[in-house]
């Protein structure tokens, strides 16, 4: 998957970064991302488990996402925010009970598709419509990270393509669950979100772009994607 450049918008065009309004959207949308990359490490950490074999390159990934974590902590600390930690922690309980009932499975696909191509495609997105109206140290900070999720993204497309024939009704059910979490996900963030000036229809939208370019990368057809991408747009 190839990465996309973002264009910052011009001074003039940007939020203020100074008031409460958008530094009380912010403790929340930060939050999320922190909380993300502490999730990420801890679930590469656990997939590793599940594939001793790769443990090693899964653990370098944790690693990084650790390092993407101090990162966007320190763009918190450079606004003067507070990062609402239980808040992210709700807003990722869903995904998290999900992955780790599939963790204690012993389902690969599941915590797989969870982790290496929903939650990385969610974060990319969120960066992707977050660069280009971010204040300029944090901006350089997410334009780092970024680089690094699609990383992670081929990884996890890399496995599912390998054993797609093997993995895929665990892999269209694990979709059918957890694909309509990350609808609500993106709906539940929308107003935080506009604060920051990111548009919840270029999140989705980016968002369905990332998850389908990784299926295609994985082996399904255009038209196997359209029917399982359509779970986000239901119910």
């Amino acid at each position: 998957m190839t990465e996309n450049v973002t264009e910052a918008f011009p001074s003039d065009q940007l939020p203020d970064f100074s008031t409460d309004t958008y530094k009380d959207a912010y403790s929340r949308i930060n939050a999320i991302v922190i909380e993300g990359e502490q999730e990420a490490h801890d679930n590469y950490i656990s997939i590793g488990g599940l594939l001793p074999d790769q443990a090693e390159e899964l653990t370098k990934l944790a690693r990084m996402e650790l390092k993407h974590m101090k990162g966007f902590t320190a763009c918190a600390n450079n606004l003067g925010v507070t990062a609402d930690m239980p808040f992210a922690k709700e807003f990722f309980s869903p995904l998290h009970n999900n992955f780790q009932k599939a963790l204690a499975e012993g389902k690969v696909t599941t915590c797989l598709l969870i982790q290496a191509i929903l939650i990385e495609a969610f974060a990319i997105s969120a960066y992707h419509i977050y660069i280009p109206v971010a204040d300029p140290f944090a901006r350089k900070i997410t334009e780092g990270v970024v680089k690094d999720e699609y990383t992670h993204l081929n990884y996890g497309q890399e496995w599912l393509k390998a054993n797609l024939e093997t993995v895929r009704g665990e892999l269209e059910q694990a979709n059918r669950e957890n694909l309509p979490l990350v609808r609500k996900m993106l709906e539940q963030v929308a107003g935080d979100a506009a604060v920051l000036q990111m548009d919840q229809e270029d999140l989705m939208a980016d968002f369905l772009t990332s998850y389908q370019e990784a299926l295609l990368e994985v082996g399904f057809t255009s038209r196997e994607i359209a029917k399982m991408a359509a779970a986000a747009l239901i119910g």
